[in-house]
């Protein structure tokens, strides 16, 4: 499974509206919109995250270890259709992830607890989970929800994304769940901008970014809907 790892580099940012409109008109000069986004240059992000029975997911961030791992099933725009169990690996500022398609049916068993639909063998990645909910307990913790504006940039293989209107499900686990009404995370003022990038971002993306002048983002959004749902209730870690 190592053979399909490829790290990029990526850096998190804290920013203000309107530090967001400044630099939005900036790279709207520069680069276009991911393909993938709608007519208004954004598509919705619903993840649900899991940990196993010691929050090591959560520990490991909160403690400052340079190497990570997390696992989530994400969907775009609230559709079934598209559907992926993922897990995030982080090895100081870069990152990788792996990913499989699970379809609807799955989802549905694995939330009801049925793990034997991971149990396919020439899956390394839902082999390893199903190992991870099996002995570590792997589990679903909160469901983290936000509004994703995406820029690509070919030169560099640069993404840069602000992700907007944080929220999170609470004690809810199931992300389409109709009747879900998550509940803002963050101040609606705040804004996470992320840099993606292979080997180097161009130097008229850096000077539009002005990356020296932000404030780096320390916190994962996985974390801050845990720490607001143990503020907010009976949770304790």
């Amino acid at each position: 499974m190592n053979a399909k790892l490829r790290f990029r580099h990526e850096l998190k940012f804290t920013i203000n509206r309107q530090q967001y409109f400044i630099i939005r008109q900036r790279l709207t000069g520069l680069i276009r919109h991911d393909e993938h986004a709608g007519h208004n240059g954004e598509y919705h992000i619903r993840s649900l995250y899991f940990d196993d029975i010691d929050d090591s997911a959560l520990h490991d961030k909160l403690g400052g270890l340079r190497d990570r791992r997390k696992y989530r099933i994400r969907i775009y725009d609230n559709r079934d259709t598209l559907i992926h169990f993922e897990k995030k690996i982080k090895n100081g500022d870069f990152i990788a992830k792996l990913k499989e398609p699970l379809t609807r049916e799955m989802y549905d068993s694995i939330l009801s607890g049925n793990i034997e639909v991971l149990h396919v063998p020439d899956k390394p990645l839902l082999m390893e989970l199903y190992h991870e909910m099996k002995h570590r307990l792997l589990a679903p913790r909160v469901i983290v929800d936000y509004v994703r504006e995406p820029f690509v940039c070919e030169n560099g293989n640069v993404r840069i994304t602000f992700d907007k209107e944080l929220r999170t499900g609470l004690h809810a686990v199931d992300i389409f769940d109709e009747n879900l009404r998550p509940i803002p995370a963050l101040d609606d003022q705040s804004v996470i901008l992320e840099v993606k990038y292979d080997e180097y971002i161009p130097e008229y993306l850096r000077a539009a970014l002005q990356l020296e002048g932000l404030r780096q983002q320390s916190a994962s959004k996985y974390v801050i809907c845990r720490k607001y749902l143990k503020t907010n209730s009976w949770e304790d870690y």
